[in-house]
């Protein structure tokens, strides 16, 4: 038996200050990371980060789609889409710098 995946669609917005889950916006969620986005380091940058705010391990995180633009296709095991949400909106406006 297959695990279900939760999937969220994600705007991300590299070489910010600090990392940040800025809120969302018609179905997207807006965040920021504080990495380049050179050879992959972006998208390092964002699954550490949400491994943080979700509380779950980096790998129960993958991006399915948008690895070189800022708009991603992010799958996560071992949560719904209700525990998701109630964990980015408790992370919303709080900065970190992981």
């Amino acid at each position: 038996m297959a695990i279900e995946k939760t999937k969220i669609w994600a705007q991300v917005h590299p070489n910010a200050r600090c990392n940040e889950v800025q809120g969302e916006k018609d179905g997207i969620w807006q965040l920021k990371v504080a990495a380049p986005p050179v050879r992959g380091r972006a998208n390092q940058e964002l699954v550490k980060f949400l491994s943080g705010v979700l509380q779950i391990s980096r790998s129960n995180l993958e991006i399915e789609k948008g690895l070189t633009g800022r708009r991603k296709l992010i799958a996560i095991s071992g949560l719904s889409l209700e525990q998701v949400r109630a964990r980015f909106s408790n992370a919303v406006g709080q900065q970190r710098l992981n």
